[in-house]
């Protein structure tokens, strides 16, 4: 149910238009209701007119789309890699090129394409862990452009109630190039207790968060997992915190399309590990 399944209705304007947005499909349906009729937020059987539904019309969808999506398999969990296009940080395209597996088993995420024609990379995680630790060995970010973005963070389509249970680590200037290049937050980034800016360093980094009731916990620090590496940051967050549902984590590098430059080149991540403890 879209745009969101608790927020199901769309008006019509005075000349009879109405728009939305929604994911990318195979198919498309629109259901014409009394102001007091009550959808359910998923259906496997489209509903059929009568009653409180008026009208029902349907549409096939254009261009390619693959209903059995990529998988990858990386650090022994398996992955679906996007392809849907999304508005995080501005319109952004999605190819399943951009994401894969070396031979060493380390993730791969890129931008490609030209300015104007980038496409983006994310990865998906297809189960829900819920409270733990999740950690993250990236190789150096360094080098990232003030308007690209790569993010470690968990996700609920459904969980609009809590901010659909976004936490993460996001290594981002936001198109500011005098920003700090990343950092840990709990959705709604507005409320400025859900964030702690900081500077991510070059070389090879260990990014981790450790969920629990009323707390999340980050930190970062260099070198690989395990190796007793020097703390860059950590932070404790208490605003906020969701309960885990629906989540999965995701991985993702994107254009981010509402800072000062636009973005010249296209970038490449290297993602050599991910863990999770219970």
């Amino acid at each position: 149910m879209q745009p969101l399944a608790n927020e199901p209705f769309t008006n019509v304007s005075a000349d009879g238009v109405w728009r939305n947005s929604t994911h990318l499909g195979t198919e498309y349906a629109a259901l014409l209701v009394e102001a007091d009729y009550k959808p359910a937020p998923r259906t496997d059987i489209l509903p059929s007119e009568g009653g409180q539904i008026l009208a029902v019309a349907t549409v096939k969808g254009e261009g390619s789309f693959d209903p059995s999506p990529r998988k990858l398999s990386f650090s022994g969990y398996e992955w679906e890699v996007r392809q849907a296009s999304s508005d995080r940080g501005g319109p952004n395209d999605f190819d399943t090129a951009n994401a894969w597996i070396d031979d060493a088993g380390a993730l791969h995420l890129r931008i490609a394409g030209e300015p104007g024609k980038w496409t983006s990379a994310e990865v998906i995680l297809t189960r829900s862990l819920g409270y733990g630790t999740y950690s993250f060995v990236v190789r150096d970010t360094s080098q990232l452009e003030p308007s690209a973005a790569f993010g470690m963070f968990t996700w609920d389509d459904l969980g609009v109630e809590q901010n659909h249970r976004e936490i993460g680590i996001e290594l981002s200037r936001w198109g500011d190039a005098a920003s700090q290049n990343a950092q840990y937050v709990i959705q709604p980034y507005y409320v400025a207790a859900n964030v702690a800016r900081f500077t991510s360093p070059a070389g090879r980094l260990t990014h981790s968060f450790r969920w629990e009731p009323d707390r999340v916990s980050f930190k970062t620090v260099a070198g690989g997992a395990g190796s007793g590496g020097r703390v860059v940051a950590h932070q404790d967050l208490t605003s906020g915190v969701p309960t885990p549902g629906g989540e999965t984590i995701r991985i993702n590098l994107y254009v981010f399309g509402y800072g000062a430059t636009a973005l010249k080149n296209g970038a490449e991540f290297v993602i050599e590990k991910f863990e999770y403890l219970p």
